[in-house]
């Protein structure tokens, strides 16, 4: 399977990345400047590529089977700006029609998953201040892929409430729109566990048009 990766730098995209070329897939991993430092597996293949341009995101992709979105809306390595989720969706949307490439997994935020009926994470009292502008560019980038006009076959995958590095131990749980906590009341999984729970989504599609949530 062909996948392509745009913000294969990050945290959760190298993981991805790593896990995509592991299970035997063809990776082209997309970043703003090929030239800046990422820890990239070698194995990918590295182009330049905008996921809030649509002529960028469409001559990328053309070909994939699979793309997925793992951009962070904070600042980029180098200085360079913050990229806005809420273009990029409608960047990597349009872009995709233009490849005509169906299949969309997008790394979303937690923000917007219930803790109780019509209470969002982002709602408690105590969800820390610096953590809600970002949490508000996934709510809003959530929306908007739930307005799509139903050509692309999406997946929003929301992390729990803590995602970290750790180990690559191949259990995690799967659920809707309410945040999943263990039995200890814990709200976390790894990148690595949480990367196998993405390539799963790729490979056994089962929330087609909607978003999920993973989770220990």
């Amino acid at each position: 399977m062909k996948v392509v990766i745009f913000g294969a730098t990050g945290n959760i995209g190298q993981r991805i990345t790593r896990e995509a070329l592991d299970r035997g897939h063809e990776v082209t991993a997309a970043v703003r400047d090929p030239g800046l430092p990422g820890g990239l597996d070698p194995r990918a293949k590295l182009v330049a590529g905008d996921a809030t341009d649509p002529a960028s995101v469409a001559s990328v992709s053309r070909g994939a089977d699979a793309v997925v979105l793992a951009i962070s809306p904070r600042p980029g390595k180098g200085g360079k700006p913050a990229a806005s989720l809420l273009d990029a969706a409608r960047a990597i949307t349009s872009g995709l029609k233009t490849a005509r490439v169906q299949r969309l997994l997008i790394v979303g935020g937690a923000g917007s998953l219930e803790v109780a009926p019509g209470v969002r994470l982002i709602d408690n009292p105590q969800f820390p201040d610096a953590w809600k502008p970002e949490a508000m560019a996934h709510v809003e980038a959530l929306e908007f892929y739930r307005s799509e006009d139903g050509q692309l076959e999406w997946t929003v995958i929301s992390p729990p409430a803590m995602i970290d590095a750790g180990e690559r131990t191949g259990s995690y749980r799967t659920g809707g729109d309410k945040l999943l906590v263990d039995e200890k009341g814990q709200s976390a999984i790894s990148y690595e566990d949480y990367a196998i729970a993405l390539m799963d989504e790729i490979e056994h599609p089962k929330h087609l048009r909607r978003r999920m949530t993973v989770g220990y």
